[in-house]
């Protein structure tokens, strides 16, 4: 069995703060740390469901957070970005048997987390697919399912967890805090790893696998609106995007990896 891992941090058990996030920051470390401490209890989880090969993607920031050396020797890590338009699935093909997300949180326009963002907290206000709120698990998942490979379990905040589960009540996910405003109540780093390395083994069990195959709309409605209207005017000049008002803009597609495209240029 083969096994990808998309890993980010502003879902990671106890990260409240953008300082948290920011490699140079003082306070940086002992979360990326923890950022590396649950892709390794992901990582546990997968061998011991029977996984002979697992590719983790570093999709936070600089892409520069996991520690190797924490990791199982199977393991390969994609550091920093190709500026492939798979984006945070860079490598993702359909060699492998099921994907799984660390650390992710809760999009732009909603309250789940104190980071909620999609992609960028500085440009995106906030991003609708199908006229609905996107965050990057939904993002990610259809590229998954581009690829036509099972998302499998997702770990994060207890708002996108909930989003993860309305999604599809098959992916396992274990929330790692509740955000409340700009603060976030955090189980314990250690119960945020054994419920990790339980659920992934779990979730990966065949039956369940085909449960949470991805299927993609036959079309996509994509709205990004922006925190500066001057983004969006420049947004307006990609092919096949309208701009709907002075924040916003439109892009339609029935091809995602023409949406993917489209985001690797707008986001």
């Amino acid at each position: 069995m083969k096994i990808y891992i998309s890993a980010d941090i502003e879902g990671i058990a106890g990260v409240v703060d953008w300082k948290e996030t920011e490699k140079a920051e003082a306070d940086y470390k002992p979360y990326s740390a923890q950022m590396t401490r649950e892709v390794k209890a992901a990582c546990k989880g997968a061998i011991n469901a029977g996984a002979k090969e697992i590719w983790v993607k570093d999709a936070h920031g600089p892409g520069r957070n996991i520690d190797i050396d924490e990791l199982p020797k199977m393991v390969r890590l994609i550091r920093a970005w190709s500026e492939h338009p798979f984006s945070m699935m860079q490598e993702l093909d359909a060699s492998f048997d099921a994907a799984l997300m660390i650390g992710y949180h809760s999009g732009a326009g909603t309250d789940g987390n104190p980071l909620a963002h999609t992609f960028s907290s500085e440009k995106i206000a906030y991003l609708k697919v199908n006229d609905q709120l996107a965050d990057e698990f939904l993002i990610n998942t259809y590229t998954a399912g581009l690829a036509g490979v099972p998302v499998v379990f997702v770990s994060g905040d207890e708002t996108l967890c909930e989003s993860v589960v309305n999604f599809n009540s098959s992916i396992k996910a274990v929330a790692t805090k509740k955000g409340i405003s700009n603060s976030v109540i955090s189980i314990h780093p250690d119960e945020a790893t054994a419920r990790i390395k339980a659920a992934v083994q779990e979730a990966l069990d065949e039956p369940n696998r085909k449960l949470c195959k991805v299927n993609l709309p036959s079309g996509f409605k994509i709205e990004i609106n922006y925190i500066n209207h001057a983004q969006a005017y420049r947004a307006s000049f990609y092919p096949g995007v309208k701009q709907l008002n002075p924040n916003t803009v439109l892009f339609e597609t029935d091809d995602y990896f023409e949406a993917l495209r489209m985001f690797s240029f707008l986001l």
